[in-house]
């Protein structure tokens, strides 16, 4: 499954107001592992941006003005996002900016081009998914964060890939937790099995005896609990596709 953790900034809350997107960021996840495949873009919005967001953000007019404007980056952001699983925190806000993006895109080149995004993607919003599983907490990006043990530290501002890379591993905790967090492509990953560093240790099977512990009725409930949860909130669990022994079937 390819799923794209993604977030924006923007000039203000309401593209219906003409606000406008000043930055994407996306982390890509396969199978629930980072790729080391990310996007990330700072736009000119062509327009100006509220002081009350740039308090948020710290993005200033200034920063945006030299870089490209969306038209020009639209192509490459669609062949980034397109067909995979889009997972983000308060998804209307952002969908909502990227369709209205794409419908200015088509009135300029004169038809359909990219987008909407729900024809293309799916949409898992995990401000709801997060409400879902804490009901009555608080369940801001920043509040999951310290509910699940992940460092937000340097997060003084929002800015669209820091708060994807937090976001994902919000996400991966949420639904079950992940072995691999590292972002680092393939080639660091192989250096460092090379050194020995966080290489498999080999265990010689013929002796060393194998311990098999037997879960008592409170884990085995515990389990099913578990992966009811993980079933619920992101639509599938790989438990599932397991025989009874614990094999692929």
């Amino acid at each position: 499954m390819r799923q794209i953790v993604m977030d924006t900034e923007t000039t203000g809350i309401d593209p219906r107001e003409g606000h406008r997107i000043i930055e994407i960021g996306g982390i890509e996840l396969i199978n629930r592992r980072f790729t080391g495949r990310t996007y990330h873009q700072y736009i000119n919005p062509e327009r100006h941006i509220e002081a009350e967001a740039i308090e948020i953000h710290g993005i200033t007019n200034e920063r945006v003005a030299n870089e490209p404007v969306f038209a020009q980056i639209a192509d490459e952001l669609w062949a980034f996002m397109r067909g995979a699983q889009l997972v983000i925190h308060n998804a209307p806000f952002d969908v909502g900016f990227f369709d209205h993006e794409f419908r200015l895109l088509e009135a300029a080149r004169g038809g359909p081009v990219l987008g909407p995004v729900a024809e293309h993607c799916s949409v898992l919003d995990t401000l709801k998914m997060a409400r879902q599983m804490h009901p009555g907490q608080r369940n801001s990006l920043d509040a999951l964060c310290k509910r699940y043990d992940i460092d937000n530290g340097q997060r003084v501002l929002h800015g669209a890939l820091l708060d994807s890379e937090i976001l994902a591993e919000v996400y991966l905790a949420m639904t079950g937790g992940q072995t691999a967090l590292s972002l680092a492509g393939s080639e660091e990953n192989e250096s460092r099995s090379d050194s020995g560093a966080g290489a498999h240790l080999q265990l010689d099977r013929a002796t060393t005896p194998l311990v098999v512990a037997q879960p008592s009725d409170a884990e085995w409930q515990a389990h099913r609990e578990r992966l009811a949860q993980i079933r619920q909130a992101a639509g599938q669990c790989r438990w599932d596709a397991l025989d009874g022994d614990g094999a692929a079937s």
